[in-house]
């Protein structure tokens, strides 16, 4: 079955991702087509990158990098849920994108992000980076405002209608992340066959 992570996106103390993640993976555990993971980028414990080689080489070394590595791998697509700081995703979330590199390509990706205009800058930033990635960005997003879905900008009340918006995603992200397990396979053997 196609397994999609969703991926808290923040490391900040007293953060809303976490709450915000916890709410999404609620919603996509009501579905059937996909087995959906929450992964915390705060458990990996990722320091800025410290990898001698670059990341498209996977000459890893760190034992915090093989295990980040190992989760990422196992995913068919996922949800980056991101908080928009400065008109951008948070640090500690490229960081660890940065980690890696072949463990993201040919998977899909869908987004929900929060700010004071729904966190819509922060995900243009992360097409763009994705995009590089090999990984294929779905249309549908879910972008949720600290002044409408939230109270006093801390306590997550989203608004009803962003329970359809997070389906909406998920149903081009599951479609995405199966049609793609083609194009993975033959990646995989192809990479099989020349012994590297």
């Amino acid at each position: 079955m196609t397994r999609i992570g969703i991926i808290i996106g923040s490391t900040r103390p007293g953060r809303n991702g976490e709450t915000v993640a916890r709410w999404v993976h609620d919603i996509a555990s009501k579905r059937t087509d996909a087995e959906y993971e929450l992964v915390d980028i705060k458990e990996f414990d990722l320091p800025h990158l410290d990898e001698m080689a670059p990341p498209s080489l996977g000459q890893y070394t760190q034992p915090h990098t093989l295990r980040w590595a190992e989760k990422i791998a196992s995913f068919d697509g996922y949800v980056f849920v991101t908080p928009e700081y400065n008109h951008s995703t948070s640090g500690a979330l490229k960081n660890a994108i940065d980690f890696l590199y072949a463990e993201w390509n040919n998977k899909a990706a869908g987004f929900v992000s929060y700010g004071s205009v729904g966190g819509t800058r922060a995900v243009e930033h992360l097409r763009l980076v994705v995009a590089e990635l090999q990984i294929a960005d779905v249309r549908a997003q879910v972008a949720l405002s600290l002044f409408t879905d939230f109270e006093n900008f801390s306590v997550f009340k989203p608004g009803p209608h962003q329970v359809d918006a997070v389906n909406t995603m998920l149903d081009q992200l599951a479609a995405w992340s199966g049609a793609l397990a083609t194009l993975r396979a033959g990646t995989t053997m192809a990479t099989a066959q020349s012994g590297t």
